[in-house]
């Protein structure tokens, strides 16, 4: 596979809209600022460049109740209240935004096994805080949670590993799967006694038989790359170990310095780490196959640099 085609990425009008308004953190014009960064690094020239795919219902509910579903659907025709207890705002055609952010997530997982692709980033994903049954932090469908059910239903793999650098716990998919020993969870996180969601001890490992297959590490406020590097040692080794035969990195870039919502100190160096390590990860025991999706980040010059980082260390 050619070094042009075998990284894809996802682009579009569609996947843009997904935010709650222009002065929300979580704002629409995230994506531009990362396009207009991808591009200013000439990397639309180093990869395929996919339009957004639309998911159905039946993709969403691999993860999703009915119930929650269409309470989304009803309340995006609309777009007003909250799809939750305060912390998540609807919006116009939020119904159809959001599946348009799983299906190219999707769309990037069915790519990788259909040989058209080798690494996916789509960078409007990794809403990794909602639930089962309800929205929470800023996100609609768990696009990670969906991807983790569809791996194994869709295409047999059992051992996935989620990675998460994003500042916030990604506590929607590990208590989804705290107990699935096939689930490898690793997530360098904001210490929760400082910041939402509060979840993510070091003692959370998983319960019953997949005790021992979760990695918590909360970080303290102010942490640099000093820090983040050697826990990522930690979580890498532990990754190594449990020989994934698929990988998603969830890369919010809320943990870069200067983030508005968050407390840590990282430069975009670490998701660029992070990103190199885990694609010999994947290179090693997973055919290459691997999935990042954008995840937090409220500074838009961070995020732009984070998120190229990442692509930039997925090339071959």
């Amino acid at each position: 596979m050619s070094t042009q085609s075998s990284v894809h990425i996802y682009a579009g009008e569609e996947i843009a809209r997904y935010g709650f308004g222009n002065d929300h953190p979580f704002g629409p014009d995230r994506f531009n600022a990362f396009w207009r960064e991808f591009t200013r690094r000439g990397l639309q020239h180093q990869v395929q460049v996919n339009v957004p795919k639309l998911a159905d219902q039946a993709a969403i509910e691999l993860f999703h109740t009915a119930n929650y579903i269409a309470k989304v659907k009803t309340m995006s025709q609309t777009g007003t209240g909250y799809l939750d207890g305060g912390d998540t705002p609807c919006f116009p055609d939020a119904y159809q935004t959001t599946a348009y952010v799983v299906g190219s997530v999707l769309d990037g997982i069915d790519k990788i096994f259909r040989g058209a692709a080798q690494r996916v980033f789509v960078p409007i994903a990794g809403l990794h805080h909602a639930r089962r049954d309800s929205a929470a932090g800023f996100c609609i469908f768990n696009d990670c949670g969906i991807a983790i059910e569809a791996l194994r239903i869709q295409y047999g793999i059992q051992r996935v590993a989620y990675v998460d650098i994003d500042a916030h716990h990604g506590d929607g998919v590990f208590y989804a799967f705290e107990e699935d020993p096939d689930l490898i969870f690793a997530d360098l996180h904001e210490d929760g006694n400082y910041l939402y969601p509060g979840t993510g001890a070091r003692s959370e490992t998983g319960k019953g038989a997949a005790k021992g297959s979760k990695l918590n590490i909360p970080m303290a406020p102010n942490a640099g790359d000093q820090t983040f590097f050697s826990a990522w040692a930690t979580a890498e080794a532990f990754i190594e170990q449990a020989k994934p035969e698929f990988i998603i990195l969830q890369c919010g870039a809320d943990s870069v310095a200067g983030d508005p919502l968050t407390h840590l100190n990282y430069s975009a160096k670490a998701h660029a780490h992070a990103a190199k390590s885990l694609t010999h990860i994947a290179d090693t025991y997973c055919n290459g196959r691997m999935i990042a999706v954008g995840g937090g980040g409220y500074n838009r010059d961070n995020l732009a640099q984070a998120w190229c980082n990442v692509v930039e260390a997925m090339i071959p």
